[in-house]
């Protein structure tokens, strides 16, 4: 079997694929000026759907308290983001790591992340426990 937190890196890193899939998706369909912005705010927006689908997997088959899964699910976004997203999509683009991890939108999402997975989580094992 696997452990509880195999598992919950393996659902964390389905909920960083999907963000990075809708973000880069975003820049497909022009709707405002300026690209970036827009696909911030498309990241933004479904985070929430992504880190709730991730939680929901998790508690279908596992525990853990909400927020030792909340930072781990922070904890792979941040390495998935320095290890595969700043080489292969910022860099060749003209960004830098600096530029991506400096940027106070990334820790809005970061502090976002963190509370829909505490939020959803908490909802699930009072549900569960009930």
């Amino acid at each position: 079997m696997i452990s509880n937190r195999l598992f919950s890196i393996i659902c964390a890193i389905l909920v960083w694929i999907l963000g990075v899939s809708f973000y880069l998706l975003s820049f497909y369909i022009p709707i405002l000026e300026n690209p970036e912005q827009q696909s911030n705010i498309v990241l933004i927006l479904t985070i929430i759907p992504s880190a709730c689908i991730g939680t929901y997997l998790f508690y279908n088959k596992r525990w853990m308290k909400p927020s030792a899964l909340a930072l781990t699910f922070i904890i792979m976004a941040i390495i998935l983001d320095a290890l595969i997203t700043v080489p292969v999509f910022a860099v060749p683009n003209g960004g830098t790591y600096s530029k991506f991890f400096g940027d106070p939108v990334f820790y809005t999402i970061i502090v976002e992340y963190y509370f829909i997975v505490l939020y959803y989580g908490n909802y699930l094992t009072k549900k569960i426990i009930a």
